[in-house]
C-alpha cells in the first residue's frame, strides 16, 4: 500500500508498508508551481546533468539521479507549411519545473540595426553607451548593442533611438531559453518506437543522399560524448568565459539526434552529415540557459557566412523586430529555418522564431500520434514530428528520453536536408509542396492549428531523390565508413 500526503512544509511523505512495518519516507520535490516569462526555448527537458555537475544517464537505459520521477515536468509561403501535426497526448501529466527568476530581456539594453555614426554619436551624448557593435553581412548593416542611460525606461530609450534614425530597426535585447522534461529510462526495442511512427529510413539514409551542411543554434555540446565520436561536428562558442558557459544537456541531445554516430546506442537521424553548431547561450543563475537577440543574430550570420543551407532552432521567445529582420534576410538568401513550435501550452500565444513567415514551425507528438500536451497551437504550425520520449544523448554520457518540441524539430531538419539533397536551390514554395507529400494528415482535413499539414512520413524520403542528379547521391557504401573524426571547437 502506498499513500502520498501533502503537509504544511510542502514536502511529500510516502507511507509504505515494508516488512509489515509502516514506514514514512520523504520524497524529493521539484520546483513545481514556478512560472517563467514568455522568452523560452522549446526544449522541455529536465536533464540537469550539464558538463559541470549532475549525473548522466547510461546506455543501459538507466538514468542519473535527476531522472527521479519527482523531477519530471510537463506541463502563404512557408507559413502554410506550419500545420503538419496533431494528437491528444497520453503521456503522464507532471508539472513543468521552470526557473522563476529569469527575466524576459536584459533590463538595460537595446539592440539596433541600421544606425549611422551620427546617430550613434548623438545617442552617446544623451547618455547611451555602446556595449558592442558588429557588422552583420546577412542584413548588410551594423548591429549595435546599447546600454540605456540610468533611470530611463526601455520604452523611452527605444523612442529616443528611433528619433535619431527613423530607418533603424530597434528592439529590446530579449532572452530565449531552453526547457526540458525528463522521461523514464528506456531500453530495447521501445527506444526505437518513437522514430518508427514516422518510418524514418534508418538503414538506407546513409546511402541515399548527401545532405547539405546543417546548422544548429543551441547550448553547449559535449564533444567527448561517445555518440558524437567520428562525426563531422564544428562547434563555435560566442562566449569566452567559463563561468557563464551554458549547460551541455540540450545542445548535446539535439546534436546527437541529428548526427549521432550510426554505431552508437543512440544513432542520429543523419549520421555522416556535417553539422556546424553555434553555442549562443550563457548560463544565468544556477541552471537557466539564455540566449539574447544580439547573440542569436550573430549566430545566424555566422552560419550564413559558412554557406549553411538548413538551420535547426530548438528555441523560442517573444517577437523581436531585429530577429524578424534577420530571419527574413536569411530565408530570402535561400536558408531554410526549422524551429520548435513552443512548449508553453495549447492556449499560449505564438512564439518566435517559429511564428515568423517562411520559418517551418514544428510541433510534437507521442508514439500514439497524440499531440504533446504542452505544445503551442496556432495557425503558424506547419508540421508534426516525434517529440515525446525521444531517446537521445544525455550531456555527460549515455542517453535519456527527452520531451518537447525541441526534439521534434530535428526530425524535420533532417527530412528537409534529404529533400533538398538533389536540388539545393529549391525554392521555399517547391519545398513546401514537396514536404506536404511526405505527411500524413492526422487531424482535421487539411492544415489545422494542432498538427499543421500533418505528421511527417519519412518512409519514402530516399525515393524522393531517385530522380535527382547523380552527383547528389551517396556512394553505395555507408557514409560512416568514409568518415574521420572532425570535431572542431572555435571561440569567437
Amino acid at each position: 500500500m502506498l499513500l502520498t500526503v501533502k503537509i504544511k512544509s510542502l514536502r511529500l511523505l510516502a507511507a509504505a508498508t515494508i516488512g509489515g512495518v509502516l514506514t514514512v519516507l520523504p520524497l524529493p520535490l521539484g520546483d513545481a508551481g514556478f512560472t517563467m516569462p514568455a522568452a523560452l526555448a522549446d526544449d522541455d527537458d529536465g536533464d540537469d546533468d550539464d558538463g559541470g555537475s549532475g549525473g548522466g544517464g547510461d546506455d543501459s537505459g538507466r538514468s542519473g539521479d535527476r531522472d527521479n520521477p519527482a523531477y519530471h515536468r510537463g506541463g502563404g509561403g512557408f507559413h502554410d507549411l506550419r500545420s503538419l501535426f496533431r494528437w491528444p497526448s497520453r503521456e503522464r501529466r507532471t508539472p513543468m519545473r521552470r526557473a522563476a527568476s529569469t527575466p524576459e530581456q536584459a533590463q538595460n539594453e537595446l539592440v539596433a540595426v541600421g544606425l549611422d555614426e551620427d546617430a550613434i554619436a548623438g545617442l552617446t551624448q544623451e547618455g547611451f553607451a555602446v556595449e558592442d557593435r558588429i557588422q552583420v553581412s546577412l542584413i548588410g548593416s551594423e548591429m549595435v548593442r546599447l546600454i540605456v542611460p540610468a533611470g530611463t525606461t526601455l520604452d523611452s530609450a527605444r523612442a529616443a533611438v528611433v528619433a535619431r534614425s527613423a530607418t533603424a530597426v530597434v528592439d529590446l535585447n530579449h532572452f530565449y531559453q531552453p526547457q526540458s522534461e525528463n522521461k523514464a529510462g528506456c531500453s530495447g526495442e521501445g527506444c526505437a518506437l518513437v522514430r518508427e511512427i514516422v518510418g524514418w529510413p534508418t538503414n538506407e539514409i546513409t546511402r541515399c543522399a548527401k545532405p547539405p551542411r546543417i546548422g544548429l543554434i543551441d547550448t553547449a555540446i559535449n564533444i567527448d560524448h561517445v555518440t558524437l565520436t567520428n562525426t563531422r561536428l564544428e562547434i563555435i562558442r560566442l562566449s569566452e568565459g567559463e563561468a557563464t558557459k551554458s549547460g551541455a544537456q540540450h545542445g548535446t541531445a539535439v546534436a546527437a539526434l541529428l548526427i549521432g554516430h550510426s554505431d552508437s546506442r543512440v544513432p542520429g537521424l543523419l549520421p555522416g552529415a556535417e553539422l556546424i553548431a553555434v553555442d549562443a547561450f550563457q548560463r544565468s543563475g544556477k541552471s537557466a540557459d539564455i540566449a539574447n537577440i544580439y547573440d542569436l543574430v550573430r549566430a545566424l550570420d555566422m552560419l550564413a557566412q559558412r554557406d549553411v543551407k538548413v538551420v535547426n532552432l530548438s528555441l523560442t521567445g517573444p517577437a523581436n523586430a531585429v530577429l524578424e529582420k534577420s530571419v527574413k534576410a536569411a530565408t530570402e538568401s535561400g536558408m531554410i529555418l526549422v524551429a520548435a513550435a513552443g512548449n508553453d501550452g495549447p492556449n499560449a500565444k505564438p512564439v518566435y522564431p517559429a511564428a515568423y513567415d517562411d520559418v517551418i514551425a514544428v510541433t510534437a507528438v507521442d508514439k500514439g500520434r497524440n499531440p504533446y500536451r504542452r505544445a503551442v497551437r496556432g495557425d503558424y504550425i506547419d508540421i508534426a514530428a516525434p517529440g515525446v520520449g525521444v531517446w537521445t544523448a544525455a550531456s555527460i554520457s549515455g542517453a535519456r528520453q527527452k520531451t518537447g518540441t525541441s526534439f521534434a524539430a530535428p526530425f524535420i531538419t533532417a527530412a528537409v536536408s534529404v529533400l533538398i539533397a538533389g536540388d539545393p536551390d529549391m525554392s521555399h514554395e517547391s519545398l513546401e509542396a514537396k514536404i506536404r507529400q511526405f505527411t500524413d494528415d492526422i487531424g482535421k482535413p487539411g492544415k489545422d492549428p494542432v498538427f499543421g499539414w500533418g505528421l511527417l512520413n519519412a518512409s519514402r524520403l530516399c525515393e524522393s531523390i531517385s530522380d535527382t542528379k547523380p552527383s547528389a547521391l551517396r556512394p553505395s557504401c555507408p557514409l560512416h565508413d568514409l568518415l574521420t573524426r572532425t570535431i572542431m571547437v572555435n571561440r569567437v
